[in-house]
């Protein structure tokens, strides 16, 4: 038997988790770079004309984007997890809970690109 295994499942679950999730994030982003092709693709075969075009940059940057948080919240959730691991190995009773600082920026970053892609969505469609 492995000893405190409960913690170190409840650790690797949490570290997949966080994988799952920026692997999830990184195919977002390929999707929102990839989404005005689609756009201009569609507005050619209804015989329209989209303003996809126009905003390829903005579709590519938020895209790009995207693939490099999650490339950076798979890092994080490494360091994470191997760092967590030791502090179940080690004898001694550790304080605290680690800092959240850097799982609050990549949540941040995630909204703010979520709101600039909202917008630019608007944008396209013809919403206000």
């Amino acid at each position: 038997m492995i000893e405190r295994y409960g913690d170190h499942a409840a650790n690797e679950r949490t570290y997949l988790a966080w994988v799952r999730t920026g692997v999830a994030v990184m195919a977002f982003g390929f999707l929102v770079e990839k989404f005005d092709i689609f756009l201009i693709y569609i507005g050619k075969a209804l015989h329209k004309k989209t303003g996809a075009h126009h905003g390829l940059q903005m579709a590519e940057l938020l895209g790009i984007g995207l693939v490099a948080l999650g490339i950076l919240m798979m890092v994080s959730a490494s360091i994470r997890f191997v760092r967590n691991r030791r502090a179940i190995m080690d004898e001694t009773v550790a304080r605290g809970v680690g800092n959240p600082a850097p799982y609050v920026a990549m949540v941040g970053a995630l909204v703010l690109m979520g709101l600039t892609l909202l917008i630019y969505l608007m944008q396209v469609s013809g919403h206000p």
